[in-house]
């Protein structure tokens, strides 16, 4: 099977330096005048390059940026790279003032001891960490001493792979002001020919666009510049900030006078394999979709939507069914049926009754479907040439029947026997993705993950469209015997249009006169054989236009593919053969010096005439990671993805962020000092936290109405006996009855089975209970002689997906999905804060338009949140009255 793992083959990177503190408006901070223009904060980002080279698909990226520090102290700059998912970290340099500390890789467990090392003795680290759908976000940040300059370069490389009939470079650009010397380019050597070339970009217009952009191709070359002035980077004629914020797209394709091309470069080959012209296999498709409750509203309208678009597209000599699961399983026919223009119609009003219902039964309904397929074949009821399909659509776990994921996968692998692929589509963030994916590895499928947003329905389209032309079926790519060593895959049950087949491997015999390779599979019409002669002296003729390759590409080539490979064949063993899959996947990592989930790469940089260490890890593909913070001075990190989030912090005010409208709600606690209200409490997880209210200083003076704060908080957990009091002065943690303290000028990770405690040097601390749940601890530190305030904390969580439907508290309420809808937008008594009437919860209230601080990235000025505010303690909006919220102690 030739599928690509997202919807798109993309090569992906936000290049540009992110000034610590960054402005929202960067015009304020240009300072003096004598200093060069696209100055922020005294940070001047004076080069940004990005360099792509592509030899025959193997992409190697280098993104450098260059800054310097015009101001009189030392500041904090950051870079950031967002990479594709797909790609593998090389290397990281960093130099200050000529002086260039490089990365090296190592095994994980090593980096991570001298990572906990680093950590115990005070100095800072971070990671990598998943962003979004497709990328990697690749983040650090040293503080560069006054007049000093700095120079940043990452590289990294990745394998293109076909997707619809285009190799695709897609360059996230965000350089955040304007930089002297911006350039992309993108130089790709392609010894099949280029056929096709294109660039564009979706924050420019094409008449800007033009003049900063140059692209040609000629014969095996092709070459794409994008080079914009100072002026053309501006947002408007007079404006010191930049346009350039959006995507910079690169495609291409290559001539295929044959079928198949083979490469080889100092005795490693690379076989590609994509036919074009050859009628479409006939196939049966079983659509397995989840209607259990948690798919209703949007999720299931888009998922109506999306099959509707299939049955569109649908062949009239394709085989199809339905079979819909919730706590039982009914199927749409009790066979399947042929694609007539009749069955289709029938079809579509089958689809569109549809409704969600119960619970979630994966086993019945997967082997239901498998037995179907099984039983068309044995009865030849379906085309003897044409090709079986399954493909599940679901959005949680399974909690009804046979729940255990490893009999299910056991039950399904048995069902198949091997003999069609399996395609899991995971909608949204709350169900077991690992399950998905292993279940379709070991079935020759592939997982994908449905991101809940409004083109989710596209999503589901796009990926029918990767399986909707099969051109061949049993597809083996074959050499002389003997002659080839350490193959990588080389059989495949489909291939697909628009997609391409990669074998790559080492010749046992470096001096043979020619190279002969087979591909065979069965056709819609005929079995195929398609048969490549490479003439050894034709390919050292090839080896002579080298300006465009880098080094050993092919090997560098097989090295990618193979780790690929071991990688996904380890998710699925056990014992011993797990064991040598990790140590062949290893190896390769640390000869060929790549970031896998095997590796990590360590850095160590001079910061305070200490050494800190920073490492860079490979995130895998499992639940989705949420925002965490931890305040290092070496941090990587990744972008936050639009899920929701709830905080308490400053009088204190509680804010709801509510992604499905794009806004928030917020409301404040009156009560006395020294009360402890709940704020979550779940019964199933076991995980409770409270907050203790503390006033002013006594004797202030203020004569407005007082304020309050938290200034204590216990975090506790039932089911591992573990509790946390934090207070702005110390952080206790005990298990069971043994007591652990740490005080905030300490730096130092914690970890145990489920659970990791992150305390970050007078900023904040970081709590994750598995995957799952994640909360942040702000400590915000007033000033010593403050005559009327305290120190005290915020607390916010991050990630809520692993609490239980029966969490409550005056947060873990809102954990839960819920609607407001806000109407009749008026003046109010402040002419700045309009007031609204807001129904919620089945309450008509009046709120009021404000802001409050969400101080999770910068605890000294914060972000401001825009809210509708709930008056008189929520009331209306929280469960109940908050006084039934007051607890008698913390624990």
């Amino acid at each position: 099977m030739a599928l690509t793992r997202w919807p798109c083959l993309i090569l992906t990177l936000l290049s540009g330096l992110a000034v610590s503190g960054f402005p929202r408006n960067p015009s304020r901070l240009l300072g003096k005048r004598s200093l060069p223009e696209g100055v922020v904060d005294s940070i001047e980002v004076y080069s940004t390059k990005v360099n792509c080279k592509v030899t025959s698909r193997f992409a190697h990226n280098v993104v450098t940026t260059r800054a310097v520090n015009h101001a009189n102290t030392a500041k904090e700059v950051s870079f950031d790279v967002e990479l594709p998912k797909t790609a593998f970290i090389t290397n990281f340099t960093l130099t200050i003032d000529g002086v260039t500390y490089p990365g090296n890789i190592k095994e994980k467990e090593v980096a991570k001891k001298q990572y906990e090392k680093a950590v115990s003795q005070g100095k800072t680290a971070g990671l990598v960490k998943a962003s979004g759908r497709k990328l990697e976000k690749f983040t650090v940040s040293v503080n560069v001493a006054a007049g000093s300059k700095v120079t940043f370069e990452l590289t990294y490389e990745e394998l293109l792979k076909r997707h619809k009939g285009k190799y695709e470079m897609y360059l996230k650009v965000q350089p955040k002001q304007l930089v002297k010397h911006f350039e992309i380019t993108a130089d790709i050597f392609e010894p099949q020919g280029i056929s096709t070339l294109d660039a564009e970009a979706s924050f420019i217009t094409n008449d800007l666009l033009g003049s900063a952009l140059t692209k040609s191709f000629s014969g095996k070359k092709g070459h794409v510049s994008f080079k914009p002035s100072l002026d053309q980077q501006r947002s408007c004629p007079t404006c010191t900030d930049s346009l350039l914020k959006g995507d910079f797209i690169i495609t291409y394709d290559v001539n295929r006078e044959s079928p198949a091309n083979v490469q080889i470069v100092n005795g490693y080959f690379v076989h590609f394999f994509a036919p074009q012209g050859l009628p479409v296999v006939p196939k049966s498709v079983v659509f397995v979709i989840d209607v259990s409750g948690s798919m209703h509203g949007r999720k299931m309208e888009q998922t109506k939507d999306a099959l509707l678009k299939i049955l569109e597209d649908v062949k009239e000599d394709d085989y199809l069914n339905f079979i819909l699961f919730s706590g039982d399983v009914t199927t749409w026919k009790d066979s399947l049926v042929q694609a007539t223009p009749e069955n289709i119609q029938e079809a579509r009003k089958f689809v569109m009754d549809i409704h969600d219902q119960g619970m979630t039964n994966i086993n019945d309904a997967l082997l239901r479907g498998i037995s179907m397929l099984n039983k068309a074949r044995e009865e030849h009821t379906v085309p003897e040439r044409s090709t079986s399909i399954i493909i599940m659509l679901t959005d949680g776990d399974a909690n009804v029947g046979e729940s255990r994921p490893e009999k299910i996968q056991e039950n399904v692998r048995n069902a198949i026997g091997g003999k069609f692929p399996l395609y899991n589509l995971g909608f949204g963030n709350n169900l077991n993705y690992n399950f998905l994916e292993n279940m379709a590895l070991e079935n020759h499928g592939i997982a994908r993950r449905i991101y809940e947003d409004s083109d989710a329905n596209l999503q589901l389209q796009g990926f029918y469209e990767e399986v909707a032309n099969p051109l061949l079926t049993g597809v083996e790519v074959e050499y002389p015997q003997n002659a080839i060593l350490d193959l990588t895959q080389n059989s495949y049950q489909h291939f697909y249009d628009g997609s391409e087949i990669v074998v790559a491997g080492r010749l046992a015999d470096e001096d043979m006169n020619s190279f002969k390779a087979d591909v065979k599979g069965h056709g819609a019409i005929n079995d195929l054989t398609f048969t490549e002669e490479v003439d050894m002296k034709e390919m050292e003729k090839a080896l002579q236009e080298r300006e465009y390759i880098f080094g050993d590409y092919i090997e560098r080539l097989w090295a990618y593919l193979t780790i690929e490979q071991l990688l996904d064949k380890r998710k699925n063993a056990r014992g011993e053969e797990k064991e040598n899959l990790t140590a062949q996947a290893l190896e390769l990592s640390l000869k060929y010096h790549f970031v896998t989930p095997l590796t990590s790469m360590v850095v160590t940089k001079p910061e305070d005439n200490e050494n800190q260490t920073a490492i860079a890890n490979k995130p895998g593909e499992g639940p989705l990671d949420t925002e965490v913070i931890p305040s290092t001075a070496y941090l990587t990190s990744y972008q936050v993805p639009k899920t929701p989030y709830y905080y308490v912090d400053g009088d204190p005010h509680f804010i709801i962020q509510v992604p499905e409208k794009d806004d928030a709600i917020c409301f404040n606690i009156d009560e006395d000092p020294g009360t402890v209200l709940r704020l979550i409490q779940d019964p199933v997880t076991g995980l409770t936290v409270n907050g203790q209210i503390i006033g002013e200083k006594t004797g202030s003076s203020d004569s407005q109405a007082r304020r309050t704060y938290f200034g204590k908080l216990g975090i506790a957990s039932a089911r591992m006996d573990f509790r946390i009091e934090v207070t702005p002065e110390k952080i206790t943690l005990w298990n069971g009855d043994a007591p652990s303290t740490f005080s905030w000028l300490d730096t130092v990770m914690i970890t145990q089975d489920g659970l990791s405690v992150m305390i970050n040097r007078k900023k904040n601390m970081v709590v994750s209970f598995g995957d799952g749940v994640t909360f942040v601890v702000v400590l915000h530190q007033v000033w010593k002689k403050e005559p009327a305030h305290h120190d005290f904390l915020g607390f916010y969580v991050v990630d809520s997906r692993g609490m239980s439907a029966q969490t409550h508290g005056l947060l873990g309420q809102f954990f839960h999905p819920f609607d407001f809808q806000v109407s009749d937008v008026h003046p109010g008594s402040d002419p700045t804060k309009p007031d609204a009437t807001m129904v919620v919860k089945n309450h008509q209230l009046t709120v009021t338009r404000g802001s409050q601080k969400d101080y999770r990235k910068d605890i000294s000025v914060g972000r401001n949140v825009a809210c509708w505010f709930v008056h008189n303690n929520g009331q209306g909006l929280i469960d109940g009255i908050h006084r039934d919220y007051i607890v008698p102690s913390l624990f």
